[in-house]
């Protein structure tokens, strides 16, 4: 069963429980335990949406670099007409039609694809 399907079974089950349970109690015990109830959610709810901020830092988005201009470096330089990037991303990426690199003089550097 996949986390979602599972999530949705849960939240039946809990709606379903506070429904019978509401039922059983009657309406004057309701209106205390419908507040618990709440409080509790929101907590879980602040819980949960911090959780999801920090897991949404995990970018794992495509990188595209598409039709970059002619790049020249002079006197060991360094010309990049693709992509250069961290070594510890590992984002995928898409790299097309780059322009021309060209780096001239000792310890010159020319990229028109990927560098990390």
């Amino acid at each position: 069963m996949s986390p979602r399907r599972l999530a949705l079974l849960i939240t039946c089950l809990a709606v379903a429980g506070l429904a019978a349970t509401f039922a059983i109690v009657g309406w004057d015990e309701t209106g205390r335990i419908a507040s618990a109830v709440s409080a509790l959610a929101a907590v879980a709810a602040v819980g949960v949406a911090v959780w999801a901020a920090l897991d949404a830092r995990r970018d794992d988005s495509l990188i595209e670099v598409s039709g970059t201009g002619d790049a020249e470096a002079r006197d060991g330089g360094r010309a990049n007409t693709g992509l250069s990037g961290d070594p510890g991303t590992r984002r995928p990426i898409k790299i097309r039609k780059t322009g021309t690199a060209k780096a001239t003089g000792e310890g010159g550097d020319a990229n028109t694809g990927a560098q990390r």
